[in-house]
């Protein structure tokens, strides 16, 4: 499932690759923008005549994620063509706001174009944008003339990308389109596998909770993992406070139980106090994940939080069937956000 984020509230939805036809209309600027990285701020003078793609992303959406192979593709293969990509980090969860954690995952994930720091979605709110990701392209006159909400479609959207440099009078490009092959979060999902959609697991959003006694908001709590989970429901289980935006563990042996179905499990998990290095370890039905294992664990299940963000706990080969994964932290003061799939 893809982000959406409107004005009053956050919620999921949207299928991938949702395309939109709009109306032709001046690109709204950036200053917005409470920070720069890889280039100076940019203003109207900067792309005055330039076809320009902006993406609207977060570092630890999955489904941005495997977006930038293509935005990266294309800023590379099109720089001298007069193509300008701006990515814009417009942040879901509060330690995106950090231009810290954003540019560590800019590094991480090889993004070398501008990318404004959009910490107060001042610039997603003057674009009146809704998902992420999301991607506006924009011929050399400064008109906004194509939309892309989610994933998918790109060889569509390079045609367009060709289009409107061509308009712009710059020599007509021919050849293959760009064809990346994403490496781990990266990779491609498995849509025919993927029957689990995003869970948060902050009060604020969450769903199919099961544990006894349900949400105790704002408050430590001893939770006992439910005995039985239905396809899709998650509990707690030991010490824990569930807020708004995330769930806190407060002892070692607290655990997240989840019945799922697809290819790939990820977390979205951060140390409480900055700077700490926490270990967990994961299961699928009880036994170590072996070569079932993601990029963040080993064979084992053991693996460590030592930044906000992303990790990717589980990646199976094929059939993909119902499991019941678990994650147990072996330190206490690991935050836990939301869980996603492909």
């Amino acid at each position: 499932m893809n982000r959406i984020l409107t004005r009053a509230t956050l919620a999921v939805g949207l299928a991938v690759g949702c395309a939109t036809s709009v109306q032709a209309a001046a690109v709204p600027p950036f200053d917005g923008a409470t920070g720069w990285l890889n280039a100076k701020p940019l203003v109207d003078a900067d792309l005055r005549g330039k076809v320009i793609v902006v993406n609207f992303w977060t570092y630890s959406c999955i489904n941005s994620l495997r977006q930038v192979p293509y935005v990266r593709a294309w800023a590379e293969k099109y720089k001298n063509e007069g193509l300008v990509v701006i990515g814009v980090h417009s942040p879901e969860f509060g330690f995106e706001r950090d231009a810290g954690n954003i540019q560590r995952a800019v590094g991480e994930y090889g993004v070398t174009y501008p990318v404004a720091i959009d910490s107060d979605h001042r610039v997603w709110n003057t674009f009146h944008n809704e998902y992420w990701p999301a991607l506006y392209f924009i011929d050399a006159k400064g008109m906004v003339r194509h939309a892309e909400f989610g994933e998918g479609n790109y060889d569509k959207s390079e045609r367009l990308i060709r289009q409107l440099l061509a308009e712009a009078g710059h020599k007509p490009v021919e050849g293959p389109l760009v064809a990346p092959t994403g490496q781990g979060a990266e990779a491609p999902a498995d849509t025919d596998d993927e029957r689990s959609p995003e869970t948060y697991t902050g009060y604020g959003r969450t769903e199919q909770f099961a544990s006894a006694g349900g949400v105790v908001q704002d408050q430590r709590h001893a939770y006992e993992a439910p005995r039985n989970l239905p396809l899709n429901h998650w509990g707690l289980a030991g010490d824990w406070t569930m807020g708004r935006e995330f769930a806190t563990s407060h002892g070692p042996g607290s655990r997240i139980v989840y019945r799922f179905h697809a290819r790939d499990l990820h977390l979205v998990l951060g140390p409480a106090a900055k700077g700490a290095s926490l270990r967990y370890r994961v299961t699928m039905d009880g036994k170590p994940p072996g070569e079932a294992h993601g990029v963040d664990t080993d064979a084992n299940g053991n693996g460590t939080i030592s930044q906000p963000r992303m990790y990717q706990l589980i990646r199976q080969t094929p059939p993909i069937t119902d499991h019941v994964f678990e994650i147990e932290f072996l330190d206490p003061g690991a935050q836990a956000y939301s869980f996603t799939f492909g």
